[in-house]
């Protein structure tokens, strides 16, 4: 019995469902798999270790993995060749996490799909393939709508005296107001990004102040000013969304999408049951 094994990787960890013929599903968790940051020695060592998985068992017949490092064809083939001889499969294939999470939210019909997570990115999706992307720019540059994007905000805001008391009070209160130490983090210790994104949970703490609502709904709106009301097929398919800032904040996309005239998709927080409800399909 063959059976289609999917990931969903980022830096920090990878999802991995197992999805057999009689369509039932396990699951399993390693880290992340990004080819920026592993080696060949490190991929082998982590799916040893890590993946409590038996290939020969399983008779897995295919590999799919979608990651937030694959972002060119050298990429994509570094992952294959590592899961080919470790799994021991000929079939292989490695995507880019925006390919999952059109598939995840459209599956087969057309969208325009957006990622707001730690980072955000956004296409066009015809049902089988990424038609049009928007150059994702990264959290310095880019990053519109995503964790990072609101942190840099929520930072603004109280170190600027933009805050009222009360915010600045809950503020100092969770996170203390040591300025060195907080730029330290953010120019100095690695994975900056994650460390500003951090701040987006200040956001949710805080839903219903004024203030707190008009930082989100700006960052959201620099998004689709910046993307997705960049791609005319906005304006005739639907808007779908990835992501834990997209989720926990989505009340706020669809009140945009009113005002924009827009229709709302599909909004998850991972796309792991979506792919899974995916690749079922194929078997």
């Amino acid at each position: 019995m063959s059976s289609i094994l999917i990931a969903d990787s980022g830096s920090s960890k990878t999802d991995w469902s197992l999805i057999g013929n009689n369509k039932r599903v396990k699951h399993y968790q390693t880290s992340g798999l990004n080819p920026f940051f592993r080696t060949e020695e490190d991929c082998h060592r982590l799916l040893t270790e890590e993946l409590k998985l038996n290939p020969a068992k399983e008779s897995i017949d295919r590999i799919v993995f979608y990651g937030a490092g694959v972002k060119s064809k050298k990429q994509a083939s570094f992952i294959e060749n590592i899961l080919k001889k470790h799994f021991r499969v000929k079939q292989a294939e490695a995507h880019s996490d925006m390919l999952a999470a059109a598939r995840a939210t459209s599956g087969t019909e057309k969208g325009v799909c957006c990622i707001l997570g730690t980072g955000s990115n956004s296409c066009f999706y015809n049902g089988k393939k990424i038609m049009v992307q928007n150059p994702s720019l990264g959290y310095i540059v880019g990053d519109e709508g995503s964790g990072t994007y609101l942190g840099k905000r929520v930072l603004q805001y109280f170190f600027y005296n933009t805050f009222d008391d009360d915010l600045r009070e809950a503020f100092r209160n969770k996170y203390g107001d040591d300025l060195s130490d907080i730029l330290h983090k953010v120019y100095k210790d690695p994975l900056a990004n994650r460390y500003l994104a951090s701040f987006t949970q200040f956001l949710i703490e805080q839903r219903g102040h004024y203030m707190v609502e008009n930082i989100i709904e700006d960052a959201f709106i620099d998004f689709h000013q910046r993307h997705v009301l960049k791609y005319r097929e906005s304006w005739k398919y639907p808007i779908h969304f990835i992501g834990t800032v997209a989720y926990e904040f989505r009340d706020i996309i669809r009140s945009l999408h009113e005002q924009y005239g827009l229709e709302t998709g599909h909004i998850f927080k991972s796309p792991q049951e979506g792919l899974i409800k995916y690749h079922k399909a194929e078997l």
